[in-house]
């Protein structure tokens, strides 16, 4: 195609836009630098060196801020509004995605962000694993299910309610046997609900439980659990309550959600209505003091009433 014909191509083009007065003009053909054409292009832009001192001493430090902070979780979004003050005070009562506004038919961009931010912390509490170091330091020993690792854990459940062979035989070597009460912890599936609830939750628990005047058994911790090991574990130990802390399916956003299941005299026959649970045990729901409390008093009306779940009487 020669340059006549592109240029009535463009001329056409730009009447159809509205333009009256189209100019001739002339299309520049660009050549590459190795044909020794004589065009005049300017050359690329370098910056000096005082220029380039000035844009590291810039961004030195920079980056995007924490999409975490509060000012970012209590966006209000709605412009405009006809009384913003109610958008302001609706965001400030709940977690959810309200007043967030919208670009046309896709959400905002810092609204984007802020789910794939979120989105990304519940993923990575699910894969993360809690570490030996963690647990020293815990004063906590492990056993393990019969799942070998993470990815077998999230692929097959059955294997994460059965103990492994090694788990039977130190549980009974060092576990005190027929407790009143047994404590588990695991990680389930949020490692965050863990590292950052139990050091705020045992202490009272184990504290509120002995001067309850029960027997309570010692507390370990079980890699890759899941609810129904409980059961294997409580007939293991012969124990009359077991109460087993562990990690939530993370929300989005809220990855330190954990629970405690309690359970009277479980057997291998236990079905999930024999079960209750105090769930949300997090600084922004259910306060992990204030749960312990709850747990202590639960076990003691189950231990009263020799019942758990639909058989208990509140």
């Amino acid at each position: 195609m020669d340059e006549q014909t592109i240029q009535s191509i463009v001329n056409s083009v730009l009447r159809e836009l509205g333009e009256q007065n189209v100019p001739t003009g002339q299309v520049t053909r660009v050549q590459p630098q190795n044909s020794g054409s004589s065009q005049n292009n300017p050359p690329a832009y370098k910056p000096t060196e005082s220029a380039g001192r000035q844009s590291a001493s810039k961004d030195q430090g920079a980056g995007l801020e924490d999409l975490s902070l509060d000012k970012f979780v209590h966006w209000n979004g709605i412009e405009n509004a006809h009384n913003e003050s109610v958008n302001s005070e609706m965001v400030k009562q709940t977690a959810a995605r309200v007043c967030q506004g919208r670009a046309g038919p896709r959400p905002r961009t810092r609204s984007l962000l802020r789910f794939l931010a979120d989105h990304s912390r519940s993923k990575d509490t699910v894969v993360k694993e809690v570490t030996p170091e963690w647990l020293e330091k815990q004063n906590l020993w492990e056993v393990q299910t019969r799942v070998t690792d993470k990815s077998e854990y999230l692929r097959r459940p059955d294997l994460g309610r059965k103990l492994s062979d090694e788990a039977k035989k130190i549980i009974g070597e060092r576990c005190k046997k027929s407790p009143q009460v047994q404590v588990v912890i695991s990680d389930g599936l949020s490692t965050d609900a863990v590292t950052n609830n139990l050091e705020e939750i045992i202490p009272p628990l184990m504290k509120g439980l002995e001067s309850a005047g029960f027997s309570v058994g010692t507390p370990f911790f079980l890699r890759y659990g899941r609810v129904k090991a409980q059961d294997e574990i409580g007939s293991l130990l012969q124990a009359e309550a077991n109460l087993l802390l562990i990690g939530e399916r993370p929300g989005l956003g809220q990855s330190e959600s954990l629970s405690c299941y309690c359970v009277y005299k479980p057997t291998e026959s236990t079905v999930e209505s024999d079960r209750m649970v105090i769930s949300n045990i997090h600084r922004g729901g259910t306060p992990p003091i204030e749960a312990a409390a709850v747990i202590v008093d639960l076990t003691r009306k189950m231990l009263e009433q020799k019942a758990s779940g639909l058989a208990l009487k509140r």
